[in-house]
C-alpha cells in the first residue's frame, strides 16, 4: 500500500454512538443540536414516542410519534435498542437506522437518559459506545432553564426536578461528566471528545494495513 493513499483510508472506520444524558433541563438537547451543526456529518438518533406532538414537532424529525400498542409491537418485534417509561410515556431508540449508520461510518447521537444509555451499553452496539453525561452548575439553575423554556405545567416541572435527583447519581457510570456551566465551553469540551474517540487506535482498522505498508517501505529501502 502506497503511503500516498493514506488519506484514503484514513476515514474508513465504525461510527461510534454518542450518549448525551442528563437530568431533563441540563443542556444535552442543545448541546446535541450544536454538534450537529458543528459536523453535518453527525446523525441524530431520532427516538419514537407515546406522548402526542407538541406544537412545532414533525414526525420522523423530532420523534417518531406512536401509538402505545404500536410501541409495544416494536418491543416485541426487536426493533428497539433501548427503551424506557418517562412522566407517563414511553420513548425508545429503533435499532434499525442507527445500525446502518454506525455500519457505513456515521456517527449517531443519542439524547437520551441514563436508563436508555445503560440498555445501549448492554446491547451489541456497547463497544460503539462514547457516553457523556451532562451536570447543570447547580439544582437552582436546572428548575431556572426548565421554567424558562416554557413547554411544562407547574406539576411537570416539579415532577422533572424531583427525579433530577435519581438521574444525576448515574453520572459515575459514564466515560465522561462535564458541567454545562456555559454552553460554548461545554460544546467546545464535546467536540474535543469527540474528536479524540474517533483518534483512538482501536477505531482506525486502517492502521493496520498502513503500518504493514511502512515495513514494506522499509524492506524496500533495504534491497536497494
Amino acid at each position: 500500500m502506497s503511503l500516498r493513499r493514506a488519506d484514503m483510508i484514513q476515514g474508513i472506520r465504525r461510527g461510534l454512538a454518542v450518549i448525551l444524558s442528563s437530568p431533563s433541563g441540563a443542556g444535552k438537547s442543545t448541546l446535541a443540536r450544536r454538534l450537529m451543526v458543528w459536523d453535518e456529518s453527525l446523525s441524530f438518533s431520532v427516538s419514537a414516542t407515546t406522548r402526542p406532538p407538541r406544537e412545532g414537532e414533525a414526525e420522523g424529525v423530532d420523534y417518531y410519534f406512536r401509538s402505545r400498542d404500536e410501541f409495544g409491537k416494536m418491543i416485541l418485534d426487536g426493533e428497539m435498542l433501548e427503551h424506557a417509561e418517562v412522566f407517563g410515556n414511553h420513548y425508545g431508540s429503533p435499532r434499525a437506522p442507527v445500525e446502518a449508520a454506525l455500519s457505513a461510518g456515521r456517527d449517531v447521537i443519542f439524547d437520551i437518559d441514563w436508563q436508555g444509555g445503560q440498555q445501549i451499553r448492554n446491547s451489541s452496539l456497547g463497544r460503539d459506545v462514547v457516553s457523556i453525561f451532562i451536570l447543570p452548575p447547580s439544582i437552582a439553575e436546572l428548575e431556572r432553564r426548565l421554567r424558562e423554556r416554557g413547554q411544562d405545567s407547574d406539576d411537570v416541572i416539579a415532577g422533572r426536578m424531583a427525579k433530577s435527583e435519581a438521574e444525576i447519581s448515574h453520572w459515575a457510570e459514564y466515560d465522561y461528566v462535564l458541567v454545562n456551566d456555559d454552553v460554548d465551553a461545554c460544546e467546545a469540551r464535546l467536540r474535543t471528545i469527540l474528536t479524540a474517540e474517533r483518534l483512538r487506535r482501536d477505531r482506525q482498522p486502517w492502521l493496520t494495513d498502513f503500518t504493514r505498508a511502512l515495513g514494506a517501505e522499509f524492506r524496500e529501502r533495504e534491497r536497494r
